[in-house]
């Protein structure tokens, strides 16, 4: 599963601390989940985030093939 965070935050020129204060999420899971690291991201995280950036879960991310 690829994770678009990156690309997304780039676009509208936002900081994951950006998005910590918009989401109320802790920054410590969204740097995480930035860097890739979160294997299994909560579907409730990805929902906010997903929320937040004005996108679709399925914009933020995508599907390896």
């Amino acid at each position: 599963m690829k994770n678009n965070l990156r690309v997304l935050l780039a676009k509208k020129r936002q900081k994951v601390s950006d998005l910590a204060k918009g989401t109320g999420l802790s920054k410590s899971a969204l740097t995480a989940l930035y860097y890739g690291r979160t294997k299994h991201p909560d579907i409730r995280t990805l929902k906010k985030v997903a929320d937040y950036l004005n996108v679709s879960i399925d914009e933020l991310l995508t599907v390896d093939d």
